[in-house]
Protein backbone atom coordinates (compact mmCIF):
# COMPACT_ATOMS: atom_id res chain seq x y z
CA UNK A 1 0.00 0.00 0.00
CA UNK A 2 2.79 2.50 0.92
CA UNK A 3 4.18 1.62 -2.43
CA UNK A 4 1.02 2.57 -3.99
CA UNK A 5 0.81 5.66 -2.43
CA UNK A 6 4.81 6.37 -3.72
CA UNK A 7 4.09 5.77 -7.33
CA UNK A 8 0.63 8.07 -6.83
CA UNK A 9 2.62 11.11 -5.69
CA UNK A 10 5.42 10.53 -8.10
CA UNK A 11 3.07 9.90 -10.81
CA UNK A 12 0.96 13.07 -9.53
CA UNK A 13 4.34 14.93 -9.55
CA UNK A 14 5.52 14.77 -12.96
CA UNK A 15 2.01 15.80 -13.94
CA UNK A 16 2.50 18.56 -12.57
CA UNK A 17 5.59 19.30 -13.93
CA UNK A 18 4.64 18.93 -17.42
CA UNK A 19 1.62 21.27 -16.99
CA UNK A 20 4.05 23.63 -15.53
CA UNK A 21 6.33 23.21 -18.36
CA UNK A 22 4.07 23.49 -21.27
CA UNK A 23 2.31 26.82 -19.60
CA UNK A 24 5.66 27.96 -19.61
CA UNK A 25 6.26 27.35 -22.88
CA UNK A 26 2.68 28.87 -24.57
CA UNK A 27 3.43 31.73 -22.69
CA UNK A 28 6.90 32.12 -23.73
CA UNK A 29 7.37 35.39 -25.85
CA UNK A 30 8.27 34.67 -29.81
CA UNK A 31 10.72 36.71 -31.11
CA UNK A 32 10.18 38.53 -34.21
CA UNK A 33 13.12 39.47 -36.43
CA UNK A 34 13.13 41.29 -39.53
CA UNK A 35 16.64 42.13 -41.22
CA UNK A 36 18.26 39.76 -38.97
CA UNK A 37 17.42 41.92 -35.91
CA UNK A 38 14.85 41.37 -33.39
CA UNK A 39 12.61 44.18 -33.76
CA UNK A 40 10.87 44.04 -30.96
CA UNK A 41 13.81 45.64 -28.84
CA UNK A 42 13.51 48.71 -30.66
CA UNK A 43 11.26 51.44 -30.67
CA UNK A 44 10.76 51.64 -34.72
CA UNK A 45 9.85 54.91 -36.50
CA UNK A 46 8.25 54.65 -40.07
CA UNK A 47 9.04 58.10 -41.93
CA UNK A 48 9.31 59.04 -46.09
CA UNK A 49 12.07 60.83 -47.73
CA UNK A 50 10.79 64.62 -48.03
CA UNK A 51 11.59 66.33 -51.08
CA UNK A 52 14.72 68.05 -50.80
CA UNK A 53 16.04 66.37 -47.79
CA UNK A 54 19.29 64.37 -47.52
CA UNK A 55 20.70 61.61 -46.08
CA UNK A 56 22.60 64.06 -43.83
CA UNK A 57 19.74 65.98 -42.47
CA UNK A 58 17.57 62.99 -42.03
CA UNK A 59 20.37 61.78 -39.64
CA UNK A 60 20.23 65.04 -37.27
CA UNK A 61 16.56 65.45 -37.06
CA UNK A 62 17.14 61.40 -36.00
CA UNK A 63 19.56 62.37 -33.41
CA UNK A 64 22.74 60.95 -34.95
CA UNK A 65 26.03 61.11 -33.00
CA UNK A 66 29.03 63.13 -34.30
CA UNK A 67 31.02 59.60 -35.04
CA UNK A 68 27.53 57.77 -36.75
CA UNK A 69 27.72 60.94 -39.13
CA UNK A 70 31.30 60.92 -39.99
CA UNK A 71 31.27 57.39 -40.34
CA UNK A 72 28.20 57.49 -43.16
CA UNK A 73 30.23 60.13 -45.01
CA UNK A 74 33.07 57.34 -44.94
CA UNK A 75 31.40 54.54 -46.30
CA UNK A 76 32.37 53.51 -49.77
CA UNK A 77 30.15 54.73 -52.69
CA UNK A 78 30.00 51.46 -53.91
CA UNK A 79 28.06 49.67 -50.35
CA UNK A 80 25.72 53.14 -49.91
CA UNK A 81 25.64 56.02 -52.22
CA UNK A 82 24.08 59.06 -50.38
CA UNK A 83 23.40 60.53 -53.62
CA UNK A 84 20.54 57.30 -54.63
CA UNK A 85 18.27 58.82 -51.53
CA UNK A 86 14.85 59.74 -53.60
CA UNK A 87 11.84 61.81 -52.09
CA UNK A 88 8.88 59.40 -51.32
CA UNK A 89 10.91 56.70 -50.42
CA UNK A 90 10.41 54.55 -46.70
CA UNK A 91 12.99 54.32 -44.10
CA UNK A 92 12.49 53.12 -40.70
CA UNK A 93 14.76 54.27 -37.74
CA UNK A 94 15.32 51.81 -35.26
CA UNK A 95 16.05 53.32 -31.54
CA UNK A 96 17.02 51.33 -28.33
CA UNK A 97 16.93 52.53 -24.66
CA UNK A 98 20.13 52.15 -22.69
CA UNK A 99 20.10 51.56 -18.35
CA UNK A 100 20.31 55.17 -18.16
CA UNK A 101 17.39 55.75 -20.15
CA UNK A 102 18.84 57.47 -22.68
CA UNK A 103 17.46 56.30 -26.33
CA UNK A 104 20.18 56.04 -29.39
CA UNK A 105 19.81 55.50 -32.81
CA UNK A 106 21.16 52.07 -33.95
CA UNK A 107 19.75 51.06 -37.22
CA UNK A 108 18.80 53.31 -40.11
CA UNK A 109 16.75 50.89 -43.09
CA UNK A 110 16.05 52.50 -46.33
CA UNK A 111 13.93 51.07 -49.06
CA UNK A 112 15.17 52.13 -52.69
CA UNK A 113 11.90 49.82 -53.84
CA UNK A 114 9.79 46.86 -52.79
CA UNK A 115 11.89 44.35 -53.24
CA UNK A 116 15.00 45.80 -51.85
CA UNK A 117 15.93 46.82 -48.47
CA UNK A 118 19.44 48.57 -47.33
CA UNK A 119 20.35 48.51 -43.75
CA UNK A 120 22.71 51.14 -42.27
CA UNK A 121 24.41 49.82 -38.89
CA UNK A 122 25.08 52.34 -36.64
CA UNK A 123 26.36 51.14 -33.42
CA UNK A 124 30.29 49.98 -32.98
CA UNK A 125 30.80 48.34 -36.33
CA UNK A 126 29.49 50.77 -38.60
CA UNK A 127 28.75 48.80 -42.02
CA UNK A 128 26.25 48.48 -45.08
CA UNK A 129 24.28 45.21 -45.04
CA UNK A 130 21.49 44.53 -48.06
CA UNK A 131 18.18 42.12 -48.18
CA UNK A 132 16.49 41.35 -50.68
CA UNK A 133 13.03 40.02 -50.77
CA UNK A 134 11.86 37.17 -52.44
CA UNK A 135 9.23 36.89 -55.01
CA UNK A 136 6.41 34.72 -54.17
CA UNK A 137 4.39 33.14 -56.87
CA UNK A 138 0.89 32.01 -57.14
CA UNK A 139 -1.03 30.30 -59.93
CA UNK A 140 -4.35 31.77 -60.61
CA UNK A 141 -7.03 30.64 -62.99
CA UNK A 142 -9.60 33.72 -64.19
CA UNK A 143 -12.45 34.26 -66.35
CA UNK A 144 -13.69 37.89 -67.77
CA UNK A 145 -16.31 38.68 -69.97
CA UNK A 146 -15.47 41.66 -72.25
CA UNK A 147 -17.58 44.69 -72.72
CA UNK A 148 -15.53 47.01 -73.77
CA UNK A 149 -12.12 46.46 -74.00
CA UNK A 150 -9.70 43.86 -72.77
CA UNK A 151 -8.14 46.34 -70.74
CA UNK A 152 -11.05 47.65 -69.06
CA UNK A 153 -12.43 43.64 -68.44
CA UNK A 154 -9.34 43.02 -66.76
CA UNK A 155 -9.70 46.23 -64.51
CA UNK A 156 -13.10 45.54 -63.72
CA UNK A 157 -12.57 41.99 -62.50
CA UNK A 158 -9.93 43.60 -59.99
CA UNK A 159 -7.17 41.57 -62.55
CA UNK A 160 -3.49 42.81 -63.48
CA UNK A 161 -4.11 44.98 -66.60
CA UNK A 162 -0.61 43.51 -67.84
CA UNK A 163 -2.42 40.26 -68.15
CA UNK A 164 -4.31 42.18 -71.25
CA UNK A 165 -0.80 43.36 -72.68
CA UNK A 166 0.39 40.09 -72.23
CA UNK A 167 -2.70 38.41 -74.31
CA UNK A 168 -2.60 40.81 -77.01
CA UNK A 169 1.26 39.61 -77.89
CA UNK A 170 0.24 35.95 -77.37
CA UNK A 171 -2.98 36.09 -79.43
CA UNK A 172 -1.69 39.43 -82.33
CA UNK A 173 -1.95 36.68 -84.88
CA UNK A 174 -4.83 35.72 -84.51
CA UNK A 175 -6.92 37.95 -82.80
CA UNK A 176 -7.83 41.64 -84.06
CA UNK A 177 -8.23 43.02 -80.43
CA UNK A 178 -9.29 46.15 -82.10
CA UNK A 179 -12.51 44.26 -83.42
CA UNK A 180 -13.60 43.08 -79.97
CA UNK A 181 -17.13 42.53 -79.37
CA UNK A 182 -18.97 42.93 -76.54
CA UNK A 183 -19.78 39.31 -75.03
CA UNK A 184 -16.03 38.15 -75.64
CA UNK A 185 -14.54 36.25 -73.12
CA UNK A 186 -11.31 35.29 -71.84
CA UNK A 187 -10.18 32.15 -70.01
CA UNK A 188 -6.42 32.30 -68.30
CA UNK A 189 -4.39 30.24 -66.12
CA UNK A 190 -1.37 32.68 -65.22
CA UNK A 191 1.31 33.23 -62.22
CA UNK A 192 0.88 36.32 -60.02
CA UNK A 193 4.18 37.86 -58.42
CA UNK A 194 4.07 39.03 -54.37
CA UNK A 195 6.61 40.51 -52.59
CA UNK A 196 5.20 39.90 -49.08
CA UNK A 197 1.47 40.07 -49.43
CA UNK A 198 1.68 42.89 -52.42
CA UNK A 199 1.18 42.02 -55.85
CA UNK A 200 4.07 43.15 -58.51
CA UNK A 201 2.74 42.06 -61.33
CA UNK A 202 2.53 38.88 -63.50
CA UNK A 203 4.86 36.01 -64.49
CA UNK A 204 3.86 33.11 -67.07
CA UNK A 205 1.00 32.88 -68.91
CA UNK A 206 0.39 29.13 -69.37
CA UNK A 207 -2.56 28.94 -70.69
CA UNK A 208 -5.51 30.97 -72.33
CA UNK A 209 -9.39 30.43 -74.34
CA UNK A 210 -10.48 33.73 -76.16
CA UNK A 211 -13.85 33.29 -77.25
CA UNK A 212 -14.53 35.90 -80.59
CA UNK A 213 -15.89 35.97 -83.43
CA UNK A 214 -18.32 33.05 -82.75
CA UNK A 215 -15.12 30.35 -81.73
CA UNK A 216 -12.87 29.54 -78.89
CA UNK A 217 -9.24 29.89 -79.90
CA UNK A 218 -6.68 27.90 -77.24
CA UNK A 219 -3.19 28.60 -76.39
CA UNK A 220 -0.99 26.38 -74.48
CA UNK A 221 2.48 27.41 -73.53
CA UNK A 222 5.03 24.60 -74.19
CA UNK A 223 9.01 24.74 -73.22
CA UNK A 224 11.39 21.80 -73.80
CA UNK A 225 15.05 22.74 -74.82
CA UNK A 226 14.97 24.75 -77.58
CA UNK A 227 11.09 24.68 -77.88
CA UNK A 228 9.47 28.22 -75.79
CA UNK A 229 6.65 29.09 -77.80
CA UNK A 230 2.49 29.34 -77.78
CA UNK A 231 0.59 26.60 -79.72
CA UNK A 232 -2.96 25.53 -80.41
CA UNK A 233 -4.21 22.16 -79.33
CA UNK A 234 -3.01 20.85 -82.29
CA UNK A 235 0.59 21.85 -81.78
CA UNK A 236 0.75 25.02 -84.70
CA UNK A 237 2.47 27.68 -83.32
CA UNK A 238 0.35 30.70 -82.87
CA UNK A 239 2.96 32.94 -84.19
CA UNK A 240 2.21 33.82 -87.37
CA UNK A 241 4.22 35.46 -90.24
CA UNK A 242 2.18 38.63 -90.12
CA UNK A 243 0.91 40.72 -87.62
CA UNK A 244 -3.65 41.35 -87.65
CA UNK A 245 -3.03 44.98 -87.87
CA UNK A 246 0.02 47.73 -87.98
CA UNK A 247 -1.19 50.00 -85.84
CA UNK A 248 -3.63 50.90 -83.19
CA UNK A 249 -6.18 52.21 -85.06
CA UNK A 250 -9.84 54.18 -84.34
CA UNK A 251 -11.84 52.05 -87.40
CA UNK A 252 -11.74 51.30 -90.80
CA UNK A 253 -12.49 54.41 -92.90
CA UNK A 254 -12.24 52.36 -96.26
CA UNK A 255 -11.90 48.87 -97.72
CA UNK A 256 -10.09 46.62 -100.31
CA UNK A 257 -12.60 47.20 -103.69
CA UNK A 258 -11.93 47.54 -107.31
CA UNK A 259 -14.75 50.36 -107.66
CA UNK A 260 -14.47 53.70 -104.76
CA UNK A 261 -15.40 56.78 -105.86
CA UNK A 262 -12.27 58.89 -105.04
CA UNK A 263 -13.11 61.54 -101.97
CA UNK A 264 -10.84 64.10 -103.97
CA UNK A 265 -10.73 63.54 -107.36
CA UNK A 266 -14.16 62.15 -107.51
CA UNK A 267 -13.63 59.20 -110.01
CA UNK A 268 -14.50 55.79 -109.63
CA UNK A 269 -11.31 54.13 -109.10
CA UNK A 270 -9.68 50.57 -107.60
CA UNK A 271 -9.02 50.74 -103.79
CA UNK A 272 -6.51 47.68 -103.17
CA UNK A 273 -6.12 48.37 -99.64
CA UNK A 274 -7.60 49.13 -96.05
CA UNK A 275 -7.49 52.30 -95.33
CA UNK A 276 -7.30 53.15 -91.01
CA UNK A 277 -8.21 55.74 -89.41
CA UNK A 278 -5.89 56.91 -86.60
CA UNK A 279 -4.72 60.40 -84.93
CA UNK A 280 -1.77 61.79 -86.43
CA UNK A 281 1.50 60.63 -85.69
CA UNK A 282 0.34 57.10 -84.69
CA UNK A 283 3.10 54.68 -84.93
CA UNK A 284 2.98 52.31 -87.49
CA UNK A 285 4.34 48.81 -87.44
CA UNK A 286 5.45 46.39 -89.53
CA UNK A 287 3.62 43.24 -89.91
CA UNK A 288 6.74 41.08 -90.58
CA UNK A 289 10.01 40.62 -90.40
CA UNK A 290 11.44 41.77 -93.68
CA UNK A 291 13.39 44.46 -96.00
CA UNK A 292 12.24 47.24 -97.06
CA UNK A 293 12.27 47.96 -100.95
CA UNK A 294 10.87 51.60 -101.33
CA UNK A 295 11.08 54.74 -98.61
CA UNK A 296 10.10 58.03 -101.04
CA UNK A 297 7.27 60.52 -101.43
CA UNK A 298 4.78 58.82 -104.37
CA UNK A 299 2.53 61.03 -105.66
CA UNK A 300 -1.03 60.45 -104.06
CA UNK A 301 0.49 57.86 -101.84
CA UNK A 302 2.49 60.46 -100.13
CA UNK A 303 5.18 59.57 -97.73
CA UNK A 304 5.62 55.30 -98.35
CA UNK A 305 7.20 52.79 -97.42
CA UNK A 306 7.52 49.09 -99.08
CA UNK A 307 8.38 46.31 -97.42
CA UNK A 308 9.07 42.62 -99.19
CA UNK A 309 8.79 39.74 -96.66
CA UNK A 310 9.50 36.67 -98.31
CA UNK A 311 9.05 35.71 -102.03
CA UNK A 312 5.15 35.52 -101.60
CA UNK A 313 4.02 38.79 -99.75
CA UNK A 314 5.05 43.05 -99.72
CA UNK A 315 3.34 45.47 -98.05
CA UNK A 316 3.04 49.14 -97.97
CA UNK A 317 2.38 52.04 -95.62
CA UNK A 318 1.19 55.13 -97.30
CA UNK A 319 0.12 58.95 -96.09
CA UNK A 320 2.91 58.71 -93.69
CA UNK A 321 3.60 62.04 -91.82
CA UNK A 322 7.63 61.17 -91.49
CA UNK A 323 9.31 58.02 -91.40
CA UNK A 324 11.14 55.83 -88.41
CA UNK A 325 14.43 57.49 -87.72
CA UNK A 326 17.23 54.99 -88.87
CA UNK A 327 14.51 53.41 -92.13
CA UNK A 328 16.20 53.07 -95.53
CA UNK A 329 15.93 51.20 -98.32
CA UNK A 330 17.82 47.65 -98.06
CA UNK A 331 17.34 47.86 -94.36
CA UNK A 332 16.35 44.31 -92.72
CA UNK A 333 12.44 45.16 -90.06
CA UNK A 334 11.55 42.92 -87.86
CA UNK A 335 7.95 42.11 -86.83
CA UNK A 336 6.29 44.95 -84.88
CA UNK A 337 8.98 47.73 -85.82
CA UNK A 338 8.08 51.21 -86.35
CA UNK A 339 8.38 52.27 -89.72
CA UNK A 340 6.73 55.63 -89.80
CA UNK A 341 4.06 57.68 -88.16
CA UNK A 342 0.04 58.33 -89.36
CA UNK A 343 -0.41 61.28 -91.62
CA UNK A 344 -2.25 62.72 -94.47
CA UNK A 345 0.54 63.14 -96.96
CA UNK A 346 -0.66 63.00 -100.34
CA UNK A 347 -4.07 62.70 -101.79
CA UNK A 348 -5.90 62.67 -98.75
CA UNK A 349 -8.70 64.24 -96.69
CA UNK A 350 -7.70 63.82 -93.51
CA UNK A 351 -4.96 61.63 -91.33
CA UNK A 352 -4.96 57.79 -91.92
CA UNK A 353 -2.76 54.81 -92.83
CA UNK A 354 -3.76 53.98 -96.39
CA UNK A 355 -1.98 49.72 -95.84
CA UNK A 356 -1.60 47.59 -98.57
CA UNK A 357 -0.96 43.63 -99.46
CA UNK A 358 0.60 42.10 -102.50
CA UNK A 359 0.44 37.80 -102.54
CA UNK A 360 2.80 36.77 -106.00
CA UNK A 361 2.88 40.38 -106.83
CA UNK A 362 -0.93 40.69 -107.23
CA UNK A 363 -2.98 42.95 -104.73
CA UNK A 364 -5.14 40.89 -101.64
CA UNK A 365 -7.48 42.03 -99.19
CA UNK A 366 -5.34 42.45 -96.27
CA UNK A 367 -8.17 41.73 -93.98
CA UNK A 368 -9.11 38.21 -95.41
CA UNK A 369 -5.20 37.42 -95.71
CA UNK A 370 -4.15 33.89 -94.55
CA UNK A 371 -0.91 34.38 -92.81
CA UNK A 372 1.41 31.41 -92.53
CA UNK A 373 1.85 29.87 -89.52
CA UNK A 374 5.16 29.64 -87.47
CA UNK A 375 7.13 25.84 -87.26
CA UNK A 376 4.63 23.69 -85.50
CA UNK A 377 5.43 21.84 -82.37
CA UNK A 378 8.30 18.41 -83.32
CA UNK A 379 7.15 15.32 -83.74
CA UNK A 380 9.09 13.73 -80.98
CA UNK A 381 7.50 16.43 -78.12
CA UNK A 382 4.01 15.59 -79.69
CA UNK A 383 3.10 13.31 -76.87
CA UNK A 384 4.59 15.50 -73.96
CA UNK A 385 2.41 18.44 -75.62
CA UNK A 386 -0.97 16.11 -75.42
CA UNK A 387 -0.98 15.74 -71.57
CA UNK A 388 0.34 19.63 -71.43
CA UNK A 389 -2.95 20.32 -73.07
CA UNK A 390 -4.72 18.37 -71.46
CA UNK A 391 -3.97 19.77 -67.70
CA UNK A 392 -4.15 22.85 -68.68
CA UNK A 393 -7.76 22.49 -69.96
CA UNK A 394 -8.80 21.43 -66.64
CA UNK A 395 -7.30 24.07 -64.73
CA UNK A 396 -9.15 26.62 -67.15
CA UNK A 397 -12.35 25.00 -66.86
CA UNK A 398 -11.43 24.54 -62.75
CA UNK A 399 -11.47 20.71 -63.04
Amino acid sequence: MKQILVLLVVAFGLIACNKTTNEQQAQAPVVRYEWGLPIDSFRIDTCVVKEGETLGGMMNRLGATRQQLTGITLMPRSEFDVRSIRPGKTYYALFQTDTAGIEHLCYYVYKPSIREEIVLHLTDSMHVERFEKPIIHKNRTAEVVIESSLWNAMAGNNLPTELALELSDIYAWTIDFFGLQKGDSIRVHYDEQYVDSTRIGIGRIYAADFYHARRWQEAFWFEDGTIHNYFDAEGNSLRKAFLKAPLNYKRISSGFTYARKHPIYKVVRPHTGVDYAAPMGTPVVSIGDGVVTMKQYKGGGGHTVKIKHNSTYTTAYLHLSKYAKGLAVGKHVKQGEVIGYVGSSGSSTGPHLDFRVWKNGSPIDPLKMQSPPAEPIPAQYKDTFATVVENYRKLLKNE
